[in-house]
């Protein structure tokens, strides 16, 4: 994930919203509030719990990228970001590829980008019901009626989803319903 100042996260001390904005306006007020309780930061795009980097105060997803394997030559242009990877198709399927004016690999593409144009709407919806599966995971799991407002969110049951995190803590349920504005919309 990268964590530019397109990126916005949140801060949370227990069920209390203490920060939200770019990454390094969020992480000036926690240096502002040293002596809070345990912060936890999440993504708003994605939900994630990131970590801080204490020495530099940096944020970070926390799960660690696999290391590159060493004497492997990259396929592709590594410069222009293009690399290679496997994609698995019928003989039938590769044949017709082949036949695409400009070949397999503009062929792809082409159809990826109409796919993403085309399932947009989808694709967003998806993104924040997903967002804000995860953000409630981790911070709402023992919350009483947890399991059925994540049923009902993935339902797609807007009215049950509120009735059911109506009593949850102000700044916890305000921010559920920033996460999971785009899964009520119609794509």
């Amino acid at each position: 994930m990268n964590l530019d100042n397109e990126t916005t996260v949140t801060a949370f001390s227990g069920f209390e919203r203490i920060a939200s904005g770019t990454p390094d306006e969020v992480m000036a007020l926690l240096r502002q509030r040293a002596d809070a309780p345990a912060t936890f930061i999440f993504s708003d795009q994605t939900g994630e719990r990131l970590e801080i980097d204490m020495r530099d105060g940096s944020l970070s997803e926390g799960r660690a990228l696999a290391p590159a394997v060493q004497g492997h030559k990259q396929v592709g242009r590594p410069k222009l970001g293009v690399v290679s990877r496997e994609v698995t198709l019928l003989p039938r399927q590769w044949d017709w590829l082949s036949r695409q004016p400009g070949g397999a690999s503009v062929a792809l593409r082409r159809l990826v980008d109409d796919a993403r144009r085309v399932n947009a709407g989808r694709d967003a919806q998806r993104a924040a019901r997903e967002a804000t599966y995860r953000f409630m995971t981790a911070i709402a799991g023992d919350l009483p009626g947890f399991e059925e407002a994540t049923r009902a969110l993935f339902a797609i049951d807007r009215p049950r989803f509120d009735s059911l995190v109506s009593e949850w803590p102000v700044d916890l349920r305000e921010h559920l319903h920033r996460l999971a504005a785009a899964s009520w919309e119609t794509p």
